[in-house]
């Protein structure tokens, strides 16, 4: 692109400095800009050689210059040299450089009124050789700045003064037209693959609330929540190590070169203010992209816990993707595009990420300081794990004061994060204590509050490694030794050798055992109070023994566990079938002849009596029993068998003795109701959570 045509008002040879350009009115375009520089060196240079120089110069600005012949001066004759006189051969060659600057700069300051002429022409949209003449140009103005001349200087600050204005403009437009877009698309759909994992595997619709929390798991089926979280916000990020250039890389030399003359000009401060201007706005648009949000404290407070959750999973995807991808892309660009000053670098770096950097602190503090509840837990572990990984990082790109104190800030939030998991799990201990539902499950089965629990424990394993930092120096890892329901020295031992967490979850696992022997009183029947203990004792140890709690927890914490389940069991059997038995002990009513019974009217009644009350406890036991539910099939399973060794052999012997003698005739079957065969299959029935008599029915 040639240089722009004089605008109306001012004539197209008027230089710089004043002077006449007389152009005549038929030469238009490019003869005119040829005119009016045969005029400058026609009217400046003082000697052929000056304008030799001129010609040179001009012609390096814009190559159709070349055509200027230096006829246009007559060139004086040559005096004779006086080779034996240094000193006066310098001194002969002195004032041509001084024009030969001088002209250098007449020609410069011309070049730069005129594309001041028109504003609306960008240097950097012109061919690439216009470009660098602008700035060889400028650097022929900045270099006259410091003239000895007073009138030249003041030149070189008018001509400089122009020049930065419009390198002002240049640069902004530059960084705008060749800035890089996040790809919204593609970031969108790595945000939609993200699991909703975490505290999303816990089902809270239920009744059971610590203000409610309640798993869908069944009985230890389904996803649990430690793959859950492998294959959420833990899982592959494909924007995480990924490094834009978030300016087109062959635009990255033109704003150097713009930013290194404007920085010499002493115009750094006016450089740095439209450079963080336009990245920081460019920054703020990528955080939207990446779904962080602009929110005060108190609009956090008060947004539901569905949204919240959402807002705080995009936080931990955001914050990893602007340290790793644009944070270092932005320290890059700085480092590059600023190279002429270090301390430009570090602080035009800081100014521009400090929306971006805010924007992060705030939505965390906010998150910090909001009212603690069980499920925000993982999500506000998510968040702290997230910054503790890019602190580090970003050390890495923040440097002296400037980014010292936004490391520092940041560090607080980190803190604060780490106080409210701490304040969270002290609140969720509490809860497990206070909560004092009263109404019991019917059927004796696993409770919901135990259920929500061990999967909430479960998840909690995921962050071991921070809950192991945050519980060691609170003070709050430290165990009740009556939580091991024992204080021998092994148990101590064992408390030793637990983990900070190991100990915080042996503390709120002993909080949920309370809860639960208390819960177990509800019931009126002490069998169903054992069958209840059973079901949940053994529950907690499937998801213990089945995850990483095992190995937080360790093989003596469950064989504790195993022992108190058997313990049950032998209660359970004490209490529901000692007086079942006691109907089929043999108090010596006499031999298994006919002839004892036959001579006592007396003992016939009561071996008769014996038997009614007998089928009378059992038919009631089995009756109720078979309503009860104990969910693990093989535990069920223990429990009948354990009772058929128990009853069908003392059954089996005592119908066997006596049962001719009682029922027998035309009394046949009046008080022989069962058959060994009949009561095992009655007692298969039992704990499956439905009513016997039609089990029963269908198996005849």
């Amino acid at each position: 692109m040639s240089a722009p045509s004089s605008p109306p008002g001012r004539g197209a040879g008027e230089s710089g400095g004043g002077l006449p350009v007389p152009v005549p009115a038929a030469v238009v375009g490019d003869d005119k800009v040829l005119a009016a520089a045969q005029h400058i060196v026609k009217s400046l240079a003082t000697s052929k050689n000056a304008a030799d120089d001129m010609i040179r110069i001009l012609s390096g600005f814009d190559h159709r210059l070349s055509s200027i012949t230096s006829d246009l001066f007559p060139s004086p004759a040559p005096a004779p040299a006086d080779d034996s006189d240094p000193k006066a051969a310098a001194d002969r060659e002195a004032p041509d450089a001084a024009a030969a600057s001088l002209a250098a700069f007449d020609a410069a300051e011309q070049l730069i009124h005129l594309w001041d002429t028109t504003p609306e022409a960008l240097v950097f949209e012109a061919p690439e050789d216009d470009a660098a003449h602008y700035l060889a140009a400028v650097d022929v103005a900045v270099d006259h700045l410091a003239a000895s001349s007073p009138a030249v200087s003041g030149r070189a600050g008018v001509a400089v003064q122009l020049a930065m204005a419009r390198l002002e403009d240049e640069l902004r437009h530059l960084m705008l037209r060749h800035a890089v877009p996040l790809d919204a698309s593609g970031l969108f759909c790595s945000l939609r693959r993200l699991s909703l994992g975490s505290m999303d595997d816990l089902d809270t619709s239920s009744e059971f609330d610590p203000a409610t929390p309640h798993s869908q798991d069944g009985g230890g089926g389904g996803a649990g929540p430690d793959t859950a979280r492998s294959a959420g916000v833990a899982g592959n990020n494909p924007f995480d190590d990924h490094v834009f250039d978030l300016v087109r890389p062959d635009a990255v030399d033109e704003l150097r070169a713009i930013a290194d003359r404007m920085v010499r000009a002493g115009y750094a401060s006016e450089l740095a203010q439209v450079y963080c201007a336009v990245r920081r706005d460019l920054l703020d648009g990528c955080l939207n992209v990446l779904g962080v949000e602009r929110l005060s404290i108190d609009e956090v407070q008060h947004v539901e816990w569905k949204q919240l959750n959402d807002k705080m999973k995009k936080w931990v995807h955001g914050v990893k993707t602007v340290v790793r991808s644009l944070l270092t892309g932005e320290r890059r660009l700085c480092d590059q595009v600023l190279a002429a000053s270090d301390d430009l670098r570090d602080e035009c770096f800081v100014e521009s990420t400090k929306g971006c950097i805010m924007q992060i602190r705030n939505f965390g503090d906010a998150v910090a300081v909001c009212t603690r509840s069980p499920e925000k837990l993982s999500r506000i572990l998510d968040m702290y794990e997230a910054l503790a990984e890019v602190i580090p990082e970003l050390k890495g790109l923040f440097f002296g004061s400037y980014g010292d104190d936004v490391i520092h800030d940041l560090e607080g939030v980190l803190e604060r994060l780490g106080d409210a998991v701490k304040g969270t799990l002290l609140e969720f201990g509490k809860v497990l204590q206070q909560e004092s539902s009263r109404r019991p499950m019917m059927a004796g089965e696993i409770h919901p509050m135990t259920r929500y629990v061990m999967n909430y424990l479960r998840l909690l394993v995921v962050y071991s490694d921070s809950l192991d930092t945050l519980l060691d120096d609170s003070g709050a890892g430290d165990v009740d030794h009556n939580a091991l329901h024992n204080g021998t020295d092994e148990d101590e031992e064992y408390l030793k050798s637990l983990t900070p967490l190991g100990r915080r979850m042996v503390k709120l696992i002993s909080y949920l055992e309370a809860n639960l022997d208390e819960k177990s009183k509800l019931y009126e029947d002490a069998a169903l109070q054992c069958i209840f203990s059973m079901n949940n004792t053994l529950y907690i140890v499937q998801k213990v023994k089945d995850s990483e709690l095992g190995r937080i927890l360790g093989d003596h914490w469950i064989r504790r566990r195993r022992g108190k389940i058997r313990q049950n069991s032998k209660s359970y059997l004490r209490v529901s079938w000692t007086r079942v038995l006691s109907y089929l002990r043999d108090d010596g009513h006499g031999s298994s002849g006919s002839g004892s019974f036959g001579s006592s009217g007396s003992s016939s009644s009561r071996i008769k009596e014996k038997i009614k009350n007998f089928n009378l406890a059992f038919d009631e036991i089995y009756r109720s029993q078979t309503l009860w539910k104990v969910p693990d099939p093989q535990l069920r399973e223990e429990l009948k068998i354990s009772i058929s060794e128990n009853v069908i052999p003392a059954y089996r012997a005592f119908t066997g003795r006596y049962g001719s003698l009682v029922d027998s005739g035309r009394n046949s079957g009046k008080y022989i109701k069962y058959t060994p065969e009949d009561l095992e299959n009655h007692l298969s029935d039992l704990f499956e959570g439905s009513p016997g008599a039609a089990n029963h029915s269908r198996r005849r």
